[in-house]
Order: C-alpha cells, then sequence, then structure tokens
C-alpha cells in the first residue's frame, strides 16, 4: 500500500512527488488517467514572472525560480526556462498600486526594480510606449516549457523512488470515518493509501463533490495565438501590457506568443470538449490589440492559434489546502493561470502540508491557500488592485 497517492499526474502533480521524496516519503503513486502533462499543463504560456500584489504568491513564484533556473542541478533535467528578463506597464491610475506592489515583492525576496520609458523602448523597439505610466522590471523573468518541466519533475521523483502510473483513472476517493482511505479506478479496482492528494485541475471538483465538498472552479477556454513578427527583433523580454490588457513573448522558433490578461468575462467550457483554435473574434482582437501597441511590427501576420483552459477560482488564486472534514486528502488545485511559475513551491507546501499539516515557509503560510476561505468570504487578494487589471495579480 503506497503511504501517498497523487491524483493527477500534471506539473503540479509531479511537482509534489518530487517534494515529497525530499521530505522522505517515497512511497508516493502518481496516478495519471493519460501521460504526464496530457491535460492544461502542455497548454501552458509558461510566463515566468514574480509580479504579484499577493505577497504570499510573490515569494512562491521568487523561490520558484531557483528551481527552474537551475533544474538540471536541483532535478537533473532541463526544465526548458528561458531568461529574458520581464517588463510590465501600467497606466497613470494604477502607478502608485504598482509602486506599493514592488515594495511588497521585495520585502519577501523578488529582484523588481524601476525601468524608465527609455529603457523599455531599447528592450521593445517596435512598441508605443505613450499610454503608460510606469513600468517595472525583472531581470529574471523569461518563460518556460511546462512540459517538459512536468516531465523533469517526474523523472526525479521516480529516480527518488516514487511511481508514476499512466493510463490509470480515478473514478472516486474511499473515504470512511471522516478519513480518506484510498481511491476507486475506472477498471473497478481499488487502491489504498494513507493520504491522497487531488491534483487534477478542475477534474478534482467532481470527485470532492462527491463528498459534499465545494472546490469553487470555473473551467475558462482561454486563446492563445502565434504571430509571425515579420522581421528579427533579437532578444526581447516578456511584456505584460496592463494598459490593453495582453502579454507578449518570444518563442524560440523567433514567433511571438500573445495572451489576452482581460479576465473580466470568462468563456466556461468543458475541459475534455473543447475547441483547440482561436475563434475569429479573437482573432480580430489580436490584431487591434498587437497592431496598436507595436506599431512597428508592419509585416506581422498570424502564424497559428490554440486554446488551453484555466481552473479558476473566484478570487483566481489557488487552493493548497488539507480538506476539512476529510483527514488525509489534500487539494492543490484552481492555479487560474498561475500554476507553471509558482509549481516548485506549490509542490513543497504541498509536501509541508500532507507531512505536518503546516507551511515550512513563513512567507507562504497554508493559511492564505486554504479551501475554506471561499465559504468564508475571506478571498486572497492584492491590497493594491490595479484599476481594470485586477483579476490575474
Amino acid at each position: 500500500m503506497p503511504e501517498v497517492l497523487i491524483v493527477g499526474g500534471g506539473l503540479e502533480g509531479c511537482a509534489t512527488a518530487w517534494a515529497l521524496t525530499q521530505r522522505g516519503v517515497t512511497d508516493v503513486t502518481i496516478l495519471e488517467r493519460h501521460t504526464v502533462g496530457s491535460g492544461g499543463t502542455g497548454k501552458s504560456s509558461g510566463v515566468v514572472r514574480c509580479h504579484y500584489g499577493v505577497s504570499s504568491l510573490a515569494a512562491m513564484a521568487t523561490r520558484s525560480l531557483d528551481t527552474l533556473e537551475h533544474a538540471v542541478d536541483v532535478l537533473g533535467e532541463e526544465s526548458g526556462f528561458h531568461r529574458t528578463g520581464y517588463v510590465v506597464g501600467v497606466g497613470e491610475q494604477n502607478v502608485d498600486a504598482l509602486h506599493a506592489s514592488m515594495a511588497d515583492q521585495r520585502a519577501v525576496g523578488v529582484r523588481t526594480e524601476d525601468i524608465d520609458r527609455t529603457e523599455v523602448a531599447k528592450l521593445w523597439p517596435v512598441a508605443d510606449l505613450e499610454p503608460f505610466g510606469a513600468f517595472a522590471w525583472e531581470e529574471r523573468g523569461g518563460y518556460g516549457d511546462a512540459y517538459q518541466t512536468a516531465q523533469a519533475f517526474s523523472a526525479a521523483a521516480r529516480r527518488a523512488g516514487a511511481t508514476l502510473r499512466q493510463g490509470t483513472e480515478v473514478a472516486g476517493l474511499v473515504v470512511a470515518n471522516g478519513r480518506v482511505t484510498g481511491v476507486h479506478l475506472t477498471d473497478g479496482s481499488t487502491l489504498e493509501a494513507d493520504a491522497v492528494v487531488l491534483t487534477a485541475g478542475p477534474w478534482s471538483v467532481a470527485l470532492l463533490a462527491a463528498h459534499g465538498v465545494d472546490l469553487p472552479i470555473t473551467v475558462h477556454r482561454e486563446e492563445i495565438v502565434l504571430i509571425d513578427p515579420g522581421q528579427a527583433l533579437g532578444e526581447v523580454p516578456v511584456f505584460s501590457d496592463l494598459v490593453s490588457l495582453q502579454y507578449i513573448r518570444p518563442e524560440g522558433s523567433g514567433e511571438l506568443l500573445f495572451g489576452n490578461s482581460d479576465l473580466a468575462v470568462l468563456h466556461p467550457a468543458d475541459p475534455d470538449r473543447y475547441s483547440n483554435q482561436a475563434r475569429p473574434e479573437t482573432v480580430d482582437l489580436v490584431v487591434d490589440k498587437v497592431g496598436t501597441r507595436f506599431p512597428g511590427l508592419v509585416d506581422a501576420s498570424i502564424a497559428s492559434t490554440y486554446a488551453g483552459c484555466y481552473d479558476v477560482t473566484p478570487d483566481f488564486n489557488p487552493a493548497i489546502s488539507r480538506v476539512d472534514g476529510i483527514d488525509g486528502l489534500v487539494v492543490a488545485a484552481g492555479f487560474s493561470g498561475h500554476g507553471y511559475k509558482i509549481s516548485p513551491e506549490v509542490g513543497r507546501l504541498t509536501a509541508d502540508l500532507v507531512v505536518d499539516g503546516v507551511s515550512s515557509v513563513p512567507e507562504t503560510p497554508a493559511s492564505d491557500f486554504r479551501l475554506s476561505r471561499f465559504a468564508e468570504g475571506a478571498l486572497l487578494t492584492s491590497p493594491h488592485p490595479y484599476v481594470g487589471a485586477g483579476q490575474m495579480r
């Protein structure tokens, strides 16, 4: 009987398995219904930033950077991380919030600094920067490959003693006398364990609901557009534009990846059945936004599109939590688009909850991410929200 079963072999599940082995818990089995990283992980845009108004998230992001940057040394495998730098720009109405947020970020170890318009123009010479009131710069920012990182965590966990079972779908949790004792599989068999961790993204919802536990997640279909810039741009950083609510980052191919930062209206979807292409109206929006912000891209064209799903909670922040009323059960879901950049610390915190019930890092208290906060109405939000751009910060 394994000591811990992890339901979901995406990035967070594999990171948790590895983190458990680092805590000395090596009798761990990952249960993945398809293959490692085949769910939301494989659709991540992989932006790496520490710019969060919530201090615990900023702390998780900056601590995670050490693993992403040095994955070969830490995990024995590459993570696909590319350090390009990260610049975020805001309008005049958000300048004070930007500076207050940056001060909070520095307090938890984030290396972030002011950068003026002239310097940003050198980094992105094709951009129109006139509408911005201020910018922040993270030299260590960039982007990575979530699928490759999941594979790295999985391989490292298995070398440390964990087991991976792919093609193994969980049908339900086994709960007796207020404690989880294992899982039922769709093939009719049952696996027993001392503890169960749910890292199955939106598929975690039904598994909990069967036992009267509400995990408030909306599955939001997020569309990504790849742009051929029509020219060699050289080394450009990730650019988060909080004026027109878009982000753009380079691809190794020379293309640019565009993502929408306006999540004021969600587009609910079935995570098992959704179109993998951007809608025509999304492509039109990209053409408008990119054309407005980057007028120097005179020969740009649409290269391709795809879509993935965010598991969005009411405060756009994850639940990483023991489950009240069911001993031995831990959930880590609802990452709302933040999961890649904080994944090493998600694994660490989840492992802490399994082993000790509390976080081992004071800057990332488990109470911030407790599942019960949604029912309590105590949402995890930034003390310095950006007008018009609050959802993802």
